[in-house]
């Protein structure tokens, strides 16, 4: 970002890779994925590079305000150094918490989710996918918490689905009535209490239920509990977790 400063230049779009997006090596392939649809549609974009810290959301779910508020305060001091005015994410935690909850500490932006993002593209006729390559594929589709019930983002994924594939299936537990992959919460960096069965395993056995050959993510957290909840039940060479850029990225044989 600095040096596209340096030169004069100001991006459209700030987009926020992420912790996961960053440092976790499956999710690296979902920002690869969106950066090659952004490059493709010919986005004018920046990332922060090393200025891009946690948004704070960990901190706050699991009870450290403190923590919180001085990732936040640091994060929209350096939005406004910069004049960010738009924001992408492929993040739901933290598309929700830029939303949502910076705003309550001074921080004021347009905060596009990329499934908003590509809906749009799709619609204005700039991506164009090609149906055939993914067309027969049962693809069936986990809604993440922060996307659903937080924001009410239902129809843009199943939209996109639906482009690709004409094969797609919901799990009987969809939508609102979706259960969480059980790494919401803080639960993602915490042992599961013993006793109970652990959300993820049942989530992973309603998808199987619907014997789709892809379950579609739009989450880090939920590729992440999806993807053990595979392992666990032997199916990862049966079934596969892809999220919807990486869809996406197929269906345009980039």
């Amino acid at each position: 970002m600095a040096d596209l400063f340096a030169r004069g230049k100001k991006p459209e779009y700030l987009f926020w890779v992420g912790c996961a997006g960053a440092f976790d090596d499956r999710y690296k392939k979902v920002t690869r994925a969106f950066t090659k649809i952004l490059s493709f549609l010919n986005v004018s974009y920046a990332v922060l590079g090393k200025e891009e810290s946690c948004s704070g959301d960990p901190a706050r779910r699991t009870g450290n305000e403190m923590l919180y508020q001085m990732q936040a305060l640091q994060n929209i001091g350096l939005f406004r150094r910069y004049g960010i005015k738009k924001i992408l994410t492929i993040c739901p935690h933290c598309f929700n918490i830029f939303k949502n909850e910076y705003p309550d500490i001074g921080g004021y932006y347009e905060v596009i989710n990329y499934l908003q993002f590509l809906v749009q593209n799709i619609e204005e006729g700039k991506l164009v996918l090609n149906c055939e390559v993914l067309e027969k594929t049962k693809i069936t589709y986990h809604d993440p918490c922060y996307l659903g019930r937080a924001n009410n983002l239902y129809d843009e994924p199943r939209t996109i689905l639906k482009v690709i594939s004409s094969d797609c299936i919901e799990m009987h537990r969809n939508k609102s009535f979706a259960l969480c992959c059980g790494g919401g919460g803080g639960q993602m960096f915490k042992e599961a209490e013993k006793g109970d069965k652990e959300v993820f395993i049942e989530r992973i056995e309603d998808a199987l239920k619907t014997e789709a050959e892809v379950i579609a993510t739009s989450c880090p957290f939920c590729m992440t509990m999806i993807t053990d909840g595979l392992k666990y039940k032997n199916m990862e060479e049966k079934v596969k977790n892809y999220d919807i850029a990486e869809l996406i990225v197929l269906a345009l044989d980039l």
